[in-house]
């Protein structure tokens, strides 16, 4: 049954990717109740994100299940075991999903459009690239050409990457992690972008967003659900406190800029002070891939300007 559907799907997204110069893509997702897994395809690898079973199922029920989908991936993709990282998906709390789980530090490139990323599967319940991003890193590319470009929360800055090949004047990438600054800058040599105009700074996105200096004409805005770093005495709770996030940063968008926000969390509402106080579009349908779509919601994505700008929307 798990192959079959396996199987489909490959058929099916393996020929969207190839024609689309992608090799990072979702296979599955919970097709099957009995195979409760994220299966993610990173060019000769796997990753396997297996959701926590209901109290109900027993250990052995479960461990059997894992390893007929293990199996069952092995055979459909004719890769080696070796080749396939199982992680436990439970949701995690804080900065959990960003700290380290082994002492591995194996990289390897993927190709996506015309960029390249570096991707560690073993080091991080994080891969490097948040695959439901990746329309919107189109979107960064396309419409990025001739701009000053803000990457808010930057993580890899894989969106920064998509948005210099696209023809970005320049580009500012903000996060706290040293971390990720630090991969955010391995993905820049990877691309050769470099100079003064793309830039990585060290910083708490609310204090930055509080300052007066810099303004932008695309800014790309993708908070956490919830923060409280120890580098920063700022604690984030989106849904209490986007309204301020998206007013802040609206400050720093030129008259005739967008801004993309987007969140992930589950049953978030725009505040009604944001809905009336700037144009607004939905572009959550529009901002999820072909493996994607057939999901529950990811996430949810706006474009938000001062004006109506019919040559962006």
């Amino acid at each position: 049954m798990l192959i079959n559907r396996l199987r489909k799907n490959k058929r099916v997204l393996g020929k969207w990717a190839r024609q689309q110069n992608i090799e990072c893509f979702r296979l599955y997702d919970r097709d099957l109740p009995e195979y409760a897994f994220a299966i993610d395809c990173y060019g000769e690898f796997v990753q396997m994100a297996e959701y926590q079973a209901p109290a109900e199922i027993s250990d052995e029920k479960v461990s059997a299940r894992r390893e007929q989908a293990i199996a069952a991936v092995q055979k459909v993709l004719d890769i080696a075991r070796e080749n396939i990282v199982l992680k436990s998906r439970e949701r995690q709390r804080g900065s959990q999903q960003y700290e380290s789980q082994d002492q591995s530090k194996s990289f390897f490139a993927v190709n996506e459009g015309p960029a390249q990323f570096w991707i560690n599967l073993h080091a991080y319940l994080d891969t490097g690239l948040f695959l439901d991003h990746r329309p919107i890193r189109q979107f960064i590319r396309e419409n990025a050409a001739g701009k000053r470009f803000l990457n808010l929360f930057c993580y890899t800055g894989s969106a920064s990457v998509q948005a210099a090949l696209g023809g970005a004047t320049s580009t500012l990438s903000i996060d706290l992690s040293n971390t990720y600054l630090d991969w955010a800058r391995r993905n820049f040599l990877l691309n050769k972008i470099g100079g003064k105009n793309h830039r990585l700074k060290k910083a708490d996105c609310i204090d930055y967003l509080s300052s007066k200096y810099e303004k932008f004409d695309l800014i790309f805005l993708d908070p956490p659900t919830f923060s409280n770093s120890k580098s920063s005495s700022n604690v984030l709770d989106i849904q209490k406190d986007h309204a301020t996030l998206i007013s802040n940063a609206m400050n720093k968008l030129e008259k005739d800029g967008l801004l993309i926000f987007s969140t992930n969390k589950l049953n978030f509402k725009l505040d009604n002070k944001i809905l009336k106080q700037f144009k607004i579009r939905d572009y959550t349908k529009s901002s999820l891939g072909k493996d994607f779509q057939r999901q529950k919601k990811i996430h949810q994505t706006w474009l938000i300007s001062h004006k109506w700008s019919p040559t962006i929307y």
